[in-house]
């Protein structure tokens, strides 16, 4: 009995060592990039989008606003010059202003200026025409965030696909050698993918929801000036004839 316990005493640190060993080490939890990496390469079309989506709504933020719709400077000098019968300073005017109103302008009076045998109604309709096109314009640029907000879930979806491709070719390649770190790489990917998708595409639609309601906003801005002017011109030709 006393030989089994000194034994048994002697072997204790071994069995006890080999039991550690056998214990997997704990894995630090992972970094916000070695998840990004993780995701595949379809993580790489992912990262353009969202760049491109954060450039855009910066450029919109300075860029969609009423000063690039209409001014009241150019509104009064516009109304100004009307009175006036000035077409010739107001569409010099125009020319140098960037203004949605000034090119609408800019386009009508080019024209009364080539043709001064025209009506009111030809000019009117060169004018809606123009702010047609202007209003198209505004809306043609916020697109492209509605774009993204598109492409970005569709992208995570195809990296999924990828990430389930590959955990099932693990399960058929050999069934009895796989093992489940191997399955968990291909679902990891499949669902870093999909959660990145979705982070990009969610926000450029909210985006797009809020710039488009700017947009509508200057459009109406818009509308109302154009209206204003071609008004003030429509008194202008019926004194002229």
């Amino acid at each position: 009995m006393k030989r089994a316990a000194v034994l048994s005493a002697l072997l204790a640190p071994a069995t006890a060592a080999r039991a550690q060993e056998a214990v997997p080490p704990i894995r630090p939890e992972a970094t916000l990039w070695e998840v990004v990496l993780s995701g595949g390469p379809v993580m790489i079309p992912l990262g353009i989008l969202s760049v491109i989506a954060v450039m855009l709504v910066l450029i919109y933020l300075f860029t969609m606003r009423r000063g690039a719709v209409v001014t009241k400077r150019y509104m009064a000098t516009a109304d100004a010059l009307l009175r006036k019968r000035d077409y010739l300073g107001l569409l010099a005017i125009s020319n140098r202003h960037r203004e949605a109103v000034a090119r609408i302008m800019q386009r009508t009076l080019d024209f009364i200026t080539q043709h001064p045998e025209a009506t009111f109604a030809e000019a009117r309709e060169i004018a809606e025409t123009e702010g047609t096109r202007q209003a198209a314009a505004l809306n043609q640029r916020i697109a492209y965030l509605a774009d993204i907000g598109t492409i970005a879930p569709m992208l995570g979806l195809f990296g999924t696909v990828l990430g389930m491709i590959k955990s099932f070719s693990v399960v058929a390649s050999d069934i009895v050698a796989s093992r489940p770190i191997m399955l968990a790489e291909g679902v990891s990917e499949a669902l870093v993918t999909t959660a990145a998708g979705l982070c990009i595409g969610i926000p450029a639609m909210a985006a797009y929801a809020f710039f488009r309601g700017r947009v509508q906003s200057l459009i109406a801005e818009l509308e109302a000036a154009s209206t204003q002017l071609i008004a003030l011109l429509a008194v202008a030709f019926t004194k002229k004839h």
